[in-house]
């Protein structure tokens, strides 16, 4: 069986907590959740708003909240805040997904990992977390969740699968690459794992790097150098 919902999933555009203070990071139709709320702008802490305007020259956003009340205050002003997109995806039962903010009613972390059980017509989704607990949740209001295919080497921490596939792009935050991210996506796996890069020896250059003397990992210690720069790397 498979549904489409309209989930909430973190924006690209201003994820980042420095990001969230100036007006030209938002893009008209993100998701604003504010974990405290502010009497001067007349926000609830724990209620959501979605943006309708923004005014980079004098840094204003203006948001729309479920009233239907327009508010238009300075970002700078407002901490605790998270920016989401709203995108309809279709999810299947067998499919994992992963949470993308925490909720203490359902007992989830940002970054919980489940794969889906029972759709059920009503919107209820009854999934399994990776510990094995069993949660059933609304899919009409509790929409942060995502696909559960990837996720980033920082959410993956203390995850385990038999096979990992590691996308090693040396094009996109170079320095993020290196012996540490070498040595901890590849212990994710229990089997096997598989480097895919779109340049060999750059990869091999930003892995001999080293952050630390107790972990290092260069590409010649993983596989050994392949004439085709784009191949996959098995393990």
């Amino acid at each position: 069986m498979s549904r489409a919902w309209q989930a909430l999933t973190k924006s690209g555009n201003s994820s980042a907590g420095a990001e969230r203070r100036w007006a030209s990071r938002y893009e008209i139709g993100d998701v604003v959740r504010y974990a405290r709320g502010s009497k001067e702008a007349g926000i609830v802490a724990g209620t959501y708003a979605t943006v309708v305007g923004t005014n980079p020259a004098m840094n204003l956003l203006s948001v729309e909240q479920a009233s239907g009340n327009v508010v238009t205050y300075d970002p700078r002003r407002l901490t605790g805040v998270n920016v989401y997109r709203e995108m309809a995806h279709e999810f299947a039962v067998g499919e994992g997904i992963q949470f993308t903010a925490p909720d203490k009613s359902l007992g989830v972390a940002n970054r919980d990992i489940a794969v889906i059980d029972l759709i059920g017509s009503d919107g209820l989704i009854s999934a399994r977390l990776d510990s094995g607990r069993q949660i059933e949740f609304d899919a009409l209001t509790h929409r942060h969740f995502d696909h559960g295919y990837t996720v980033t080497s920082h959410s993956a921490q203390e995850l385990t699968a038999e096979r990992v596939l590691i996308n090693a792009d040396t094009g996109v935050h170079p320095d993020l690459l290196n012996s540490r991210f070498g040595y901890v996506a590849v212990s994710w796996a229990s089997h096997e794992a598989n480097i895919f890069t779109d340049h060999v020896n750059r990869l091999n250059q930003r892995l001999g790097t080293e952050v630390s003397k107790s972990s290092a990992l260069t590409l010649e210690q993983i596989a050994p150098a392949t004439r085709d720069q784009s191949a996959g790397m098995s393990l």
